[in-house]
Protein backbone atom coordinates (compact mmCIF):
# COMPACT_ATOMS: atom_id res chain seq x y z
CA UNK A 1 0.00 0.00 0.00
CA UNK A 2 1.43 3.37 -1.02
CA UNK A 3 1.72 6.44 1.16
CA UNK A 4 -1.05 8.18 -0.80
CA UNK A 5 -3.40 5.28 -0.18
CA UNK A 6 -2.60 5.41 3.54
CA UNK A 7 -3.39 9.12 3.59
CA UNK A 8 -6.72 8.51 1.82
CA UNK A 9 -7.61 5.77 4.30
CA UNK A 10 -6.77 7.99 7.26
CA UNK A 11 -8.89 10.81 5.79
CA UNK A 12 -11.82 8.41 5.24
CA UNK A 13 -11.66 7.12 8.82
CA UNK A 14 -11.47 10.68 10.14
CA UNK A 15 -14.42 11.73 8.01
CA UNK A 16 -16.44 8.72 9.26
CA UNK A 17 -15.72 9.66 12.87
CA UNK A 18 -16.75 13.25 12.19
CA UNK A 19 -20.02 12.09 10.62
CA UNK A 20 -20.78 10.01 13.72
CA UNK A 21 -20.08 13.01 15.95
CA UNK A 22 -22.35 15.19 13.80
CA UNK A 23 -25.14 12.59 13.91
CA UNK A 24 -24.83 12.32 17.69
CA UNK A 25 -24.90 16.10 18.01
CA UNK A 26 -28.05 16.27 15.90
CA UNK A 27 -29.72 13.64 18.08
CA UNK A 28 -28.85 15.54 21.23
CA UNK A 29 -29.98 18.78 19.65
CA UNK A 30 -33.33 17.26 18.70
CA UNK A 31 -33.90 16.08 22.27
CA UNK A 32 -32.93 19.44 23.74
CA UNK A 33 -35.21 21.13 21.22
CA UNK A 34 -38.16 19.00 22.30
CA UNK A 35 -37.54 19.84 25.94
CA UNK A 36 -37.34 23.55 25.09
CA UNK A 37 -40.67 23.33 23.27
CA UNK A 38 -42.31 21.88 26.37
CA UNK A 39 -40.74 24.52 28.64
CA UNK A 40 -41.84 27.36 26.33
CA UNK A 41 -45.33 25.83 26.22
CA UNK A 42 -45.54 26.10 30.00
CA UNK A 43 -43.91 29.52 30.27
CA UNK A 44 -46.44 30.90 27.80
CA UNK A 45 -49.18 29.93 30.21
CA UNK A 46 -47.35 31.46 33.16
CA UNK A 47 -46.81 34.71 31.26
CA UNK A 48 -50.35 35.88 30.61
CA UNK A 49 -52.94 33.11 30.34
CA UNK A 50 -53.07 32.46 34.10
CA UNK A 51 -55.06 35.68 34.53
CA UNK A 52 -57.91 34.52 32.27
CA UNK A 53 -58.95 31.02 33.33
CA UNK A 54 -62.55 30.83 32.02
CA UNK A 55 -63.40 28.14 34.58
CA UNK A 56 -66.94 26.80 34.16
CA UNK A 57 -67.42 28.16 30.64
CA UNK A 58 -67.51 24.89 28.69
CA UNK A 59 -70.13 22.19 28.15
CA UNK A 60 -69.66 18.41 28.40
CA UNK A 61 -66.96 18.75 31.04
CA UNK A 62 -67.12 14.96 31.54
CA UNK A 63 -64.94 14.74 28.41
CA UNK A 64 -62.02 15.83 30.62
CA UNK A 65 -62.31 12.81 32.94
CA UNK A 66 -59.25 10.63 32.24
CA UNK A 67 -59.48 6.99 31.16
CA UNK A 68 -57.44 3.92 32.11
CA UNK A 69 -55.86 3.07 35.46
CA UNK A 70 -52.33 3.07 34.05
CA UNK A 71 -52.46 6.58 32.60
CA UNK A 72 -54.26 7.97 35.65
CA UNK A 73 -51.72 6.38 38.04
CA UNK A 74 -48.93 8.16 36.11
CA UNK A 75 -50.46 11.51 37.02
CA UNK A 76 -52.23 11.68 33.63
CA UNK A 77 -48.86 12.19 31.91
CA UNK A 78 -49.69 9.69 29.18
CA UNK A 79 -49.99 11.49 25.86
CA UNK A 80 -46.56 10.34 24.64
CA UNK A 81 -47.02 6.73 25.87
CA UNK A 82 -50.63 5.81 24.90
CA UNK A 83 -49.98 2.20 23.87
CA UNK A 84 -53.20 0.55 25.07
CA UNK A 85 -56.93 1.13 24.31
CA UNK A 86 -56.96 4.19 26.56
CA UNK A 87 -55.21 5.89 23.61
CA UNK A 88 -58.77 6.37 22.33
CA UNK A 89 -58.99 9.06 25.02
CA UNK A 90 -55.40 10.30 25.48
CA UNK A 91 -54.03 10.34 21.97
CA UNK A 92 -55.41 8.53 18.88
CA UNK A 93 -51.91 8.78 17.46
CA UNK A 94 -51.00 5.93 19.81
CA UNK A 95 -53.40 3.45 18.20
CA UNK A 96 -50.82 2.06 15.70
CA UNK A 97 -48.65 1.11 18.70
CA UNK A 98 -51.24 -1.53 19.69
CA UNK A 99 -50.31 -4.78 17.95
CA UNK A 100 -53.23 -7.05 18.95
CA UNK A 101 -57.01 -6.74 19.14
CA UNK A 102 -57.76 -5.23 22.55
CA UNK A 103 -60.87 -4.52 24.61
CA UNK A 104 -60.73 -2.20 27.64
CA UNK A 105 -63.42 -1.74 30.30
CA UNK A 106 -62.86 1.11 32.76
CA UNK A 107 -65.08 1.77 35.78
CA UNK A 108 -65.08 4.29 38.60
CA UNK A 109 -67.53 5.43 41.30
CA UNK A 110 -66.42 8.92 40.27
CA UNK A 111 -67.96 11.19 42.89
CA UNK A 112 -70.87 10.65 45.36
CA UNK A 113 -73.82 9.13 43.44
CA UNK A 114 -72.01 9.54 40.10
CA UNK A 115 -70.69 6.60 38.07
CA UNK A 116 -68.15 6.76 35.25
CA UNK A 117 -67.72 3.99 32.66
CA UNK A 118 -65.62 3.59 29.53
CA UNK A 119 -65.41 0.76 27.01
CA UNK A 120 -63.01 0.80 24.09
CA UNK A 121 -62.24 -1.69 21.33
CA UNK A 122 -59.09 -1.46 19.17
CA UNK A 123 -58.70 -3.46 15.95
CA UNK A 124 -55.33 -3.41 14.16
CA UNK A 125 -55.99 -3.95 10.43
CA UNK A 126 -52.41 -4.63 9.28
CA UNK A 127 -51.47 -2.37 6.35
CA UNK A 128 -54.81 -0.53 6.49
CA UNK A 129 -54.10 0.99 9.88
CA UNK A 130 -55.82 0.67 13.26
CA UNK A 131 -59.53 1.25 13.98
CA UNK A 132 -61.02 1.98 17.38
CA UNK A 133 -64.51 2.36 18.84
CA UNK A 134 -65.25 3.83 22.26
CA UNK A 135 -68.24 4.63 24.47
CA UNK A 136 -67.97 6.79 27.58
CA UNK A 137 -70.80 7.47 30.03
CA UNK A 138 -71.27 9.49 33.19
CA UNK A 139 -74.56 8.98 35.06
CA UNK A 140 -76.18 9.97 38.33
CA UNK A 141 -78.54 8.12 40.64
CA UNK A 142 -82.20 9.14 40.63
CA UNK A 143 -83.05 12.25 42.63
CA UNK A 144 -86.29 13.86 43.85
CA UNK A 145 -87.84 16.66 41.81
CA UNK A 146 -88.30 19.68 44.07
CA UNK A 147 -89.97 23.06 43.49
CA UNK A 148 -90.37 26.22 45.59
CA UNK A 149 -93.91 25.05 46.38
CA UNK A 150 -92.75 21.50 47.16
CA UNK A 151 -89.27 21.73 48.69
CA UNK A 152 -89.55 18.15 50.02
CA UNK A 153 -90.34 16.75 46.57
CA UNK A 154 -93.21 16.48 44.13
CA UNK A 155 -93.16 12.69 44.01
CA UNK A 156 -91.35 12.68 40.66
CA UNK A 157 -87.82 11.46 40.08
CA UNK A 158 -85.14 12.66 37.66
CA UNK A 159 -81.60 11.78 36.69
CA UNK A 160 -78.80 13.11 34.49
CA UNK A 161 -76.45 11.35 32.07
CA UNK A 162 -73.69 12.22 29.62
CA UNK A 163 -72.58 9.94 26.78
CA UNK A 164 -69.95 10.16 24.04
CA UNK A 165 -69.48 7.63 21.22
CA UNK A 166 -66.27 7.84 19.21
CA UNK A 167 -64.81 6.23 16.10
CA UNK A 168 -61.03 6.46 15.75
CA UNK A 169 -58.41 5.68 13.15
CA UNK A 170 -54.63 5.73 13.29
CA UNK A 171 -51.66 4.58 11.26
CA UNK A 172 -47.89 4.67 11.15
CA UNK A 173 -46.50 7.09 8.58
CA UNK A 174 -42.94 5.93 9.27
CA UNK A 175 -41.22 3.65 11.78
CA UNK A 176 -40.87 6.61 14.14
CA UNK A 177 -44.01 8.70 13.51
CA UNK A 178 -47.68 7.75 14.06
CA UNK A 179 -50.83 9.81 13.66
CA UNK A 180 -54.52 9.32 14.43
CA UNK A 181 -57.88 11.01 14.77
CA UNK A 182 -61.32 10.56 16.33
CA UNK A 183 -64.80 11.80 15.50
CA UNK A 184 -67.36 11.59 18.29
CA UNK A 185 -71.02 12.20 19.01
CA UNK A 186 -71.71 13.87 22.38
CA UNK A 187 -74.98 13.98 24.30
CA UNK A 188 -75.81 15.44 27.71
CA UNK A 189 -79.24 14.98 29.30
CA UNK A 190 -80.93 16.13 32.49
CA UNK A 191 -84.56 15.15 33.11
CA UNK A 192 -86.43 15.97 29.86
CA UNK A 193 -83.85 18.31 28.31
CA UNK A 194 -80.64 17.55 26.43
CA UNK A 195 -77.79 18.97 24.36
CA UNK A 196 -75.83 17.36 21.54
CA UNK A 197 -72.58 18.09 19.74
CA UNK A 198 -69.88 16.72 17.46
CA UNK A 199 -66.21 16.70 18.48
CA UNK A 200 -62.87 15.78 16.94
CA UNK A 201 -59.53 14.63 18.34
CA UNK A 202 -56.17 14.45 16.58
CA UNK A 203 -52.80 13.32 17.86
CA UNK A 204 -49.30 12.13 17.01
CA UNK A 205 -46.45 10.26 18.67
CA UNK A 206 -42.84 10.72 17.58
CA UNK A 207 -40.03 8.35 18.55
CA UNK A 208 -37.04 10.67 18.72
CA UNK A 209 -33.51 9.70 17.58
CA UNK A 210 -32.53 9.21 21.23
CA UNK A 211 -33.55 5.62 22.17
CA UNK A 212 -36.36 5.55 24.71
CA UNK A 213 -37.38 9.20 24.28
CA UNK A 214 -40.85 9.85 22.84
CA UNK A 215 -42.82 13.00 22.15
CA UNK A 216 -46.62 13.10 22.02
CA UNK A 217 -49.06 15.81 20.98
CA UNK A 218 -52.86 15.83 20.88
CA UNK A 219 -55.80 18.19 20.54
CA UNK A 220 -59.05 16.90 22.04
CA UNK A 221 -62.68 18.03 21.80
CA UNK A 222 -62.47 20.47 18.92
CA UNK A 223 -65.99 20.82 17.57
CA UNK A 224 -69.43 22.35 17.70
CA UNK A 225 -70.97 24.39 20.50
CA UNK A 226 -73.69 22.81 22.64
CA UNK A 227 -77.05 24.30 23.62
CA UNK A 228 -79.56 22.60 25.90
CA UNK A 229 -83.16 22.22 24.67
CA UNK A 230 -86.23 20.37 25.90
CA UNK A 231 -89.64 20.59 27.48
CA UNK A 232 -88.19 21.45 30.88
CA UNK A 233 -87.45 24.90 29.43
CA UNK A 234 -91.11 25.51 28.58
CA UNK A 235 -92.94 28.23 30.53
CA UNK A 236 -96.48 29.62 30.36
CA UNK A 237 -96.68 33.39 29.89
CA UNK A 238 -99.26 36.11 29.46
CA UNK A 239 -98.11 37.93 26.34
CA UNK A 240 -99.80 41.20 27.33
CA UNK A 241 -100.92 41.42 30.99
CA UNK A 242 -102.51 44.83 30.30
CA UNK A 243 -105.22 43.30 28.10
CA UNK A 244 -108.15 41.22 29.30
CA UNK A 245 -109.60 38.29 27.41
CA UNK A 246 -106.37 37.20 25.74
CA UNK A 247 -104.77 33.79 26.19
CA UNK A 248 -102.94 33.90 29.51
CA UNK A 249 -101.20 30.53 29.09
CA UNK A 250 -99.17 30.81 25.89
CA UNK A 251 -96.34 28.26 25.96
CA UNK A 252 -92.92 29.83 25.50
CA UNK A 253 -89.43 28.39 25.87
CA UNK A 254 -86.26 29.74 27.43
CA UNK A 255 -83.37 30.00 25.00
CA UNK A 256 -80.13 29.04 26.69
CA UNK A 257 -76.62 30.14 25.72
CA UNK A 258 -74.28 28.03 23.61
CA UNK A 259 -71.12 26.70 25.21
CA UNK A 260 -67.87 25.44 23.72
CA UNK A 261 -66.60 21.92 24.22
CA UNK A 262 -63.68 21.59 26.69
CA UNK A 263 -60.85 21.93 24.17
CA UNK A 264 -57.57 20.48 25.49
CA UNK A 265 -54.09 20.64 23.96
CA UNK A 266 -51.51 18.20 25.37
CA UNK A 267 -47.78 18.15 24.72
CA UNK A 268 -45.72 15.49 26.45
CA UNK A 269 -42.39 13.73 26.70
CA UNK A 270 -41.61 10.28 28.10
CA UNK A 271 -38.26 8.57 28.56
CA UNK A 272 -37.21 5.04 29.47
CA UNK A 273 -34.69 6.02 32.12
CA UNK A 274 -33.78 2.39 32.77
CA UNK A 275 -34.43 -0.68 30.65
CA UNK A 276 -33.17 -4.26 30.82
CA UNK A 277 -34.48 -7.63 29.70
CA UNK A 278 -36.93 -7.91 32.62
CA UNK A 279 -37.34 -4.42 34.10
CA UNK A 280 -38.00 -0.86 33.05
CA UNK A 281 -38.40 2.60 34.58
CA UNK A 282 -40.24 5.23 32.52
CA UNK A 283 -40.73 8.89 33.45
CA UNK A 284 -43.16 11.25 31.73
CA UNK A 285 -44.28 14.87 31.77
CA UNK A 286 -47.26 16.49 30.01
CA UNK A 287 -48.07 20.15 29.53
CA UNK A 288 -51.84 20.79 29.51
CA UNK A 289 -53.45 23.82 27.84
CA UNK A 290 -57.28 23.83 28.20
CA UNK A 291 -59.72 26.47 26.98
CA UNK A 292 -61.54 26.62 30.34
CA UNK A 293 -58.65 26.85 32.80
CA UNK A 294 -55.01 27.88 33.12
CA UNK A 295 -52.08 25.80 31.88
CA UNK A 296 -50.74 23.08 34.14
CA UNK A 297 -48.22 20.26 34.28
CA UNK A 298 -48.73 16.53 34.90
CA UNK A 299 -45.79 14.32 35.90
CA UNK A 300 -45.51 10.60 36.51
CA UNK A 301 -43.35 7.50 36.47
CA UNK A 302 -43.82 3.76 36.29
CA UNK A 303 -41.57 0.80 37.10
CA UNK A 304 -42.12 -2.54 35.37
CA UNK A 305 -40.85 -5.81 36.82
CA UNK A 306 -40.56 -9.44 35.68
CA UNK A 307 -40.90 -8.63 31.99
CA UNK A 308 -43.97 -6.35 32.43
CA UNK A 309 -45.74 -8.81 34.76
CA UNK A 310 -46.14 -6.12 37.43
CA UNK A 311 -46.15 -2.34 36.92
CA UNK A 312 -46.13 0.16 39.79
CA UNK A 313 -46.95 3.80 39.02
CA UNK A 314 -47.14 7.18 40.68
CA UNK A 315 -47.54 10.81 39.71
CA UNK A 316 -48.96 14.25 40.41
CA UNK A 317 -51.66 16.27 38.64
CA UNK A 318 -52.07 19.97 37.90
CA UNK A 319 -48.67 21.24 38.96
CA UNK A 320 -48.29 25.04 38.56
CA UNK A 321 -52.10 25.43 38.65
CA UNK A 322 -53.03 28.04 41.24
CA UNK A 323 -56.37 26.50 42.33
CA UNK A 324 -55.72 22.85 41.63
CA UNK A 325 -58.24 20.20 42.64
CA UNK A 326 -56.27 17.04 41.81
CA UNK A 327 -53.08 15.89 43.47
CA UNK A 328 -51.21 12.64 44.10
CA UNK A 329 -51.88 9.52 42.03
CA UNK A 330 -50.82 5.92 42.68
CA UNK A 331 -51.56 2.64 40.97
CA UNK A 332 -50.55 -0.81 39.86
CA UNK A 333 -51.13 -3.10 36.88
CA UNK A 334 -50.89 -6.88 36.77
CA UNK A 335 -50.32 -8.74 33.50
CA UNK A 336 -50.75 -12.51 33.98
CA UNK A 337 -49.34 -14.60 31.17
CA UNK A 338 -51.37 -17.04 29.08
CA UNK A 339 -50.51 -19.27 26.16
CA UNK A 340 -51.07 -17.98 22.65
CA UNK A 341 -52.05 -14.41 21.81
CA UNK A 342 -54.53 -14.08 24.67
CA UNK A 343 -53.59 -11.53 27.33
CA UNK A 344 -55.15 -9.83 30.35
CA UNK A 345 -54.25 -6.62 32.17
CA UNK A 346 -55.81 -5.75 35.52
CA UNK A 347 -55.24 -2.18 36.66
CA UNK A 348 -56.03 -0.04 39.69
CA UNK A 349 -55.46 3.69 40.25
CA UNK A 350 -55.99 6.06 43.16
CA UNK A 351 -56.64 9.75 42.51
CA UNK A 352 -56.38 12.30 45.29
CA UNK A 353 -58.68 15.34 45.30
CA UNK A 354 -58.21 18.49 47.37
CA UNK A 355 -61.85 19.19 48.29
CA UNK A 356 -63.83 16.26 46.88
CA UNK A 357 -63.69 12.60 47.93
CA UNK A 358 -60.73 10.66 46.54
CA UNK A 359 -61.48 8.37 43.58
CA UNK A 360 -60.64 4.73 42.88
CA UNK A 361 -60.36 3.47 39.30
CA UNK A 362 -60.55 -0.14 38.08
CA UNK A 363 -59.57 -1.21 34.56
CA UNK A 364 -59.66 -4.56 32.78
CA UNK A 365 -58.02 -4.99 29.37
CA UNK A 366 -58.23 -8.15 27.28
CA UNK A 367 -56.02 -8.61 24.20
CA UNK A 368 -56.38 -11.37 21.63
Amino acid sequence: MTGCENIKKIKFIGMKKNMKRIAQTLKQGACVGLLLILVLFLLAGEGFAQDVKKVGTSAAVFLKIPVGARGIAMGSAFVSIADDPSALYWNPGGLPRIEKYALMVDHSPWLPNITFNFIGLVLPMRSFGTVGISVTSLSTAEMDVTTPANPMGTGEKFDAASVVVGISYGRSLTDWFTIGGTVKYINERIFNSSATGIGFDIGTIYNTPLPGLRMGFSISNFGSKMRINGEDLNVRVDVDPTQLGNNQSVVAQFKTDEFDLPLIMRLGLSYDAWKSDESRVTVAVDGINPNDNAQSLNMGAEAAFLNELLILSGGFNELLLEDREKGLTLGASFNPRFSGNFGVNIGYAYQQFEHLPNVNRFTLTVSF
